[in-house]
Order: structure tokens, then C-alpha cells, then sequence
């Protein structure tokens, strides 16, 4: 059997404090995103019974793999390529700042993995359903949409004469920010794929993940912090305020009228 939550929980929290202190002693945060990937992966793993495993089980954590993998990297390659997370400005200097963002990226580990972290502590099986079939479309697409977005961002920001201008080809076309959409269907993905095998108050807080996720990236580190930046760098273009007034801020062909 894999390692019980509470073991997991407690690894989680360690690895973000070590990568606290090595961001304190170092004055960085270029291992930030990368030490989180690595949490979902390990984290992931432990929680598996090897022995006994199921295909459900294998299934369910080799998407989190997958995810956990592909962005890791992308967000390491990037932070090398640029040399620092903006987000990190204000704290870099800041301990207990510091020790706050490392823990809550703890916190965002655990919370999105729960459905993940149930299913892989189970020990009976049954038979796949509609739901696992769909759920893990549902990841699929997700990813792809995620990867497709990311990669199209980044070919656009490595072409030079790109410089200063904004990106509204591609899949940021029909949304301003297309990867988070795609982060959203992946784990709302895996959360459906595992679903039916929750019992009990796992229902309750299994379902906490892709709400957690979507809050997350709607109202605090993701989208709230990129539509700033953006309005300092093009509010007075007309251009991009045309973009930001026919285009989705999130979900494609989804554009909600401004209040």
C-alpha cells in the first residue's frame, strides 16, 4: 500500500520548506515552479501501492506525470531563459514572505491532487465506467490545449520582432489566456476520471481540486496578475484594448459582458 495521507502531507510541506531555505540562502526562486512539479510527481508515486496497482490507478497517476513533467520543464527552461519570476519582486529579499508563497504552493499541491492521492490508496477495484473515459478526454484535451498555448506563447516572445507587441494568434485568439483553460480541464479531467471510486467525505474534498485550481488561477496567482501587467504595458493601445474587448479572458467563444 502506498504511503497513508498524512505521511504525504507531511513530505509535501517538507520539500517546500527546504526549498524555502535554499531560496533564502541563495536569493532565488528559479527552483520554485520546477520543486512544485517534482512535489506532484513524488508526491504521486508514494501514494501508489506497487504491488497491487490498478489500471485505473496507473492510468490516473501517469497523467499527473505527464502534466507535472511537461510543465515543470517548460517553467524551468523559461525562468533560465528570463533569469527571474517578477512575481517573486517584492519578496525576494523577504523571508517570511518567502516562507508564506512556498507553503501555499504546498497547500496547492496537496488540494489538487486529493482525488488523485484517494484513488491511489485504494485497494479494491472496479470496473472502468463512462466516467473514466471521459474524465481522462477530458485531461487530454486539457493538456493539449496547455502545451499548445504555452508553446505558442514562446514562439511568439523568442521572435524578436514581437518585442513589445502582444499575442492574439493562435489559441489566444479565442481567449486571453488559453493554458489556464487548458490547467482547468485537466484536473476537473482527473477529478471526473476518479470520481466514482471517492467515498464518503472524499467526495467532499475530492472535488475541492479543480475548484481550488479555477479559483486560483481566476482570482489570486494567475490571471489577475497577468491582466495587470498587460494593462501597464498596452492600456493606451488601441489595439490591444480592441483584443481584451472581443476576446474571452478564459473560456473560448465565452465573453462575458464588462460590469
Amino acid at each position: 500500500m502506498g504511503l497513508q495521507l498524512g505521511k504525504l502531507i507531511g513530505i509535501d510541506f517538507a520539500i517546500q520548506f527546504l526549498g524555502w531555505a535554499l531560496s533564502v540562502k541563495f536569493r532565488t526562486e528559479r527552483h520554485f515552479d520546477l520543486t512544485g512539479s517534482l512535489t506532484f510527481i513524488l508526491l504521486t508515486y508514494l501514494s501508489r501501492n506497487k504491488r497491487r496497482s490498478t489500471l485505473r490507478q496507473n492510468i490516473q497517476s501517469s497523467c499527473v506525470f505527464f502534466w507535472a513533467l511537461r510543465l515543470g520543464a517548460f517553467l524551468f527552461y523559461r525562468i533560465l531563459k528570463v533569469g527571474k519570476d517578477s512575481r517573486f519582486d517584492r519578496m525576494r529579499n523577504n523571508p517570511t514572505r518567502l516562507l508564506i508563497t512556498w507553503m501555499l504552493q504546498g497547500i496547492w499541491v496537496l488540494i489538487t491532487l486529493l482525488p488523485t492521492l484517494y484513488l491511489n490508496q485504494k485497494q479494491v477495484d472496479k470496473p472502468l465506467r463512462k466516467t473514466d473515459y471521459i474524465g481522462w478526454s477530458l485531461w487530454l484535451f486539457g493538456f493539449i490545449f496547455e502545451t499548445i498555448a504555452d508553446t505558442q506563447k514562446m514562439s511568439f516572445k523568442n521572435n524578436l520582432n514581437n518585442k513589445n507587441t502582444f499575442i492574439e494568434t493562435g489559441l489566444w485568439k479565442y481567449s486571453r489566456h488559453p493554458n489556464y483553460f487548458g490547467e482547468m480541464c485537466a484536473w476537473f479531467g482527473l477529478y471526473i476520471s476518479s470520481s466514482h471510486m471517492l467515498v464518503g467525505y472524499e467526495r467532499f474534498f475530492g472535488v475541492l481540486s479543480p475548484i481550488f485550481v479555477t479559483l486560483l488561477i481566476s482570482f489570486l496567482s494567475g490571471i489577475p496578475i497577468l491582466e495587470r501587467q498587460a494593462m501597464k504595458l498596452f492600456a493606451s493601445n488601441p489595439a490591444y484594448q480592441a483584443y481584451r474587448n472581443r476576446t474571452p479572458i478564459l473560456i473560448p467563444f465565452l465573453n462575458f459582458p464588462r460590469i
